[in-house]
Parts: C-alpha cells; structure tokens; sequence
C-alpha cells in the first residue's frame, strides 16, 4: 500500500506515522515493531512518554532499514534553556539507538524560557547533526509566527491536536503559508467521535471503519500528517489502510463541520492560551 508523503521544508514525512504517547517497555517495543512489518515509517515519541529506549528496540526488532524510517522525538518544556537542550535531546538519541533523529520538536513552549533561547538551542541542533529536521508542537498563531522569525533553520512541522471536533483550519493554513507540514496528535479524539453521522455515513459508504474515514480525512487535507496510536496489533493494521480510497468533497465538508467550540481534549497545566475557536 503506497503511502502519502508531506513535502515540508525540505523534508518528506509520511502522512500516516505511529504514535506512542502512553506505551511502555514491551507493548511500547512490541507496538512499534508491528507498525513498522504493517507499513509505517513514521514513529513518534517522546522524551516526556519514557518510552525511547523501547520505541529504538521495537524499531532495531523489525528489521527495517534506519534510513527508511521517520523518527520524530521531543524536547520537554522544563528542558529548553541553553544549559539543558542540547543534553536532552543527545539522551534522546543515545535511548533512540541512532545516530540522530528526523525531526527534534519542542514539546510544548515554555513562557519561564525565552523563546529566542529555545529556538536558538533548536537551531544549534540540527547544525550539530543531532536532527535532519526540526520544528515545535503546541505552538499557537502568535507563537508560531515568533518562532519562524527567531529561526536560523527551517522550522518544517508544528504537531498540535486536530480531529474533527478541533478547528484548527487557521493553524493549518499559518503552516502552510510557512512551508510546514500541521502534524495532528490525538486524530482520532482519543474516542470521542463515536456516533457522529457524517463518519458513520462515510465509513458505510466507503465500507471502511469510523477510524479510518477519520484517518483519511486528516491525510486528504494538504500538508496535515496524522499519527494515531494503538496497541492493538489489529487496530495498528487498521489505522495504516487509508490510503487505497478517497472522501468526497461533501464528506469532508461534513465531518469538518463537526468541530465545536469545546472539541478539545489535551489541555494540560503548561499549555499555551489556545488560539480563539
């Protein structure tokens, strides 16, 4: 099953990649393992998940080339200053097992830190090799537009929530406008979107899942990768079939018509003040 690719920047991200976020040490190694033998070549992690050093074992276990794989991982909030970036993300690589990932992101912006110094230590890098590409998740409007002028490297993705119930169309299009690929977390509303007769009809239509419409609703949009997350070896399979079939325009103006003003579902303690709904 071909996959789609994101042209962002200079990097080429499949638009279907892994997600990790909450699996630990063997269903973490296990899981990543079955997304690589089903097709995926995208994995995501994170410092902040505590899973790399599985996440790189379930990579090494599968047998599939490094170069063909797309890691992404992420500095934490607490770890962007100039003392503790470069450290953090050169822990990551060692508990990845490689020599450097594709794309380093800064987790979420951190408004103790300033963001000249974050940016900076970003930049500083992908100079050193420790990334091919880099980027932000969690930035909004006004951040993302402050962290593309602060850049001395091509900023290529800003991963931020996105489903159906989450307008994020403004975003999008700042992303666009900026050659960067909107990577979507949580893209299926970590389900919340059981029911909804726009997906229901569509999947019917189309004989495929509820997850996978949404699935392919995020991947027909320009430029937006999504990385769902199971670990279910059935459900991984599942989530990577979206790519042999295609949502009408009236089906993805229905489902996008979904979104509310209360969509959404990641809102930590550290988040930024979201952009306006």
């Amino acid at each position: 099953m071909a996959q789609l690719m994101v042209k962002a920047g200079g990097a080429a991200i499949p638009a279907i990649g892994f997600g990790t976020w909450s699996l630990k040490d063997e269903v973490a190694q296990t899981s990543v393992q079955r997304a690589l033998e089903v097709g995926y070549r995208h994995i995501d992690t994170a410092v902040m998940y505590a899973n790399e050093e599985a996440v790189g074992a379930g990579i090494r276990a599968s047998g599939v080339p490094r170069d063909e794989i797309f890691i992404t991982t992420k500095v934490p909030h607490e770890k962007l200053s100039a003392r503790d970036f470069l450290p953090t993300a050169e822990g990551s690589i060692k508990r990845l097992g490689v020599s450097q990932v594709d794309l380093l992101l800064i987790h979420w912006p951190n408004p103790a830190i300033p963001l000249a110094e974050a940016i900076g230590e970003l930049c500083k890098a992908r100079k050193l090799g420790l990334a091919r590409h880099i980027g932000v998740s969690n930035f909004t409007l006004p951040l993302l537009a402050e962290a593309v002028q602060l850049a001395s490297e091509p900023l290529v993705a800003n991963q931020c929530e996105y489903h159906p119930r989450l307008d994020q169309s403004r975003l999008i299009a700042a992303c666009r406008r900026n050659s960067m690929a909107f990577v979507s977390y949580s893209p299926l509303a970590r389900g919340r979107l059981d029911g909804l007769a726009p997906i229901i009809n569509a999947a019917r239509a189309h004989g495929r899942t509820e997850n996978q419409i949404v699935l392919r609703w995020h991947v027909q949009q320009a430029g937006v990768v999504a990385i769902p997350r199971s670990s279910n070896p059935a459900r991984i399979a599942e989530n990577f079939g979206v790519f042999d079939f295609r949502l009408t325009d009236d089906e993805m103006i229905a489902i996008s018509q979904l979104a509310r003003a209360d969509g959404r579902v990641v809102n930590p303690a550290w988040a930024p003040q979201w952009d306006p709904v």
